[in-house]
């Protein structure tokens, strides 16, 4: 593999920090005292998967929400007992609690003098998908995906194929699982997203983002009858499956694969071959096979 040098002074002039040019610093973030309701909706308008939380005085980071801290309230983990046991069961009262019950707390984060090499092995060791940029007393600077690593990436030309770097026989589930099944197998696992398959047809991808809609957009309170978890979380996750679905297959480049699923806004690709689904390719799977491109 070979590559050519990356004039990030170019991207966005001015910035001291290449991780700063390279990541958001124009960051949307909320207090701890927000309901989760309203910091649900503000990343389902937004398109954020992970919402930092601050304190509003002084800007220090306090936590991060993310798409999967709210499928794992939905019944999919730990942060369940909040609506299980605190409210009894009743989601609508859940998602009326402060921000702070369900946030991470313990997190990775990076400085904006790091190099970006070291960033990019902090987010493939650490899996996060972002990691918040903070300076020495913990003020919130900014924000670095997996998606700006892999913009940057993408001008670096690799041999790799995608038969070669993707996840093979990927753990599937039916159209007719529920949200919430759906919701516990991706915490589980430690999914962000699960491809949906009914006789070897594959239907469509449902993400972690697709369930915190499922919230944001308010779909859940035209299913509910009760209030209850059980109510609106036992809908099929096909309610949930949009018309367009991307694909690849295992001969393509992962450098053309990086560019198509950014073009295309996803984070993630079924692979294809006779028209049967034989993996997944994601962006932290295309960001592990560049990385040593830097």
């Amino acid at each position: 593999m070979s590559g050519r040098p990356v004039e990030f002074s170019t991207n966005k002039p001015g910035h001291p920090s290449e991780i700063l040019a390279i990541g958001t610093s124009d960051v949307y973030s909320v207090p701890q005292t927000m309901q989760i309701i309203r910091a649900v909706e503000a990343m389902c308008t937004k398109g954020f998967r992970r919402l930092p939380v601050t304190d509003p005085g002084t800007g220090r980071l306090r936590g991060l929400v993310t798409a999967g801290d709210v499928v794992d309230l939905m019944g999919g983990g730990s942060k369940y007992n909040l609506v299980k046991v605190k409210h009894r069961g009743q989601i609508l009262s859940a998602i009326n609690e402060p921000v702070k019950e369900i946030m991470s707390k313990k997190l990775d984060t990076v400085h904006p003098g790091d190099e970006l090499p070291d960033v990019v092995d902090r987010i493939v060791m650490t899996k996060t998908g972002g990691l918040p940029i903070v300076n020495g007393d913990g003020l919130l600077l900014g924000i670095i995906t997996e998606r700006d690593v892999l913009q940057v990436l993408t001008s670096f030309k690799s041999a790799s194929l995608v038969e070669d770097v993707m996840t093979a026989s990927p753990h599937v589930i039916t159209p007719d699982e529920t949200i919430q099944g759906a919701g516990r197998e991706m915490t589980r696992r430690h999914f962000r997203r699960l491809p949906v398959v009914s006789n070897d047809v594959l239907f469509g991808i449902v993400t972690a983002m697709d369930i915190m809609k499922y919230v944001g957009d308010g779909t859940i309170f035209e299913k509910m009858t009760t209030g209850s978890t059980e109510d609106v979380l036992r809908v099929s996750v096909r309610s949930l499956m949009k018309g367009d679905l991307m694909t690849t297959n295992p001969t393509v480049n992962v450098g053309d694969a990086a560019r198509f699923m950014l073009s295309k806004g996803v984070g993630a690709l079924p692979v294809i071959e006779d028209s049967r689904l034989v993996g997944i390719i994601t962006e932290y799977d295309l960001v592990c096979a560049l990385q040593n491109e830097l």
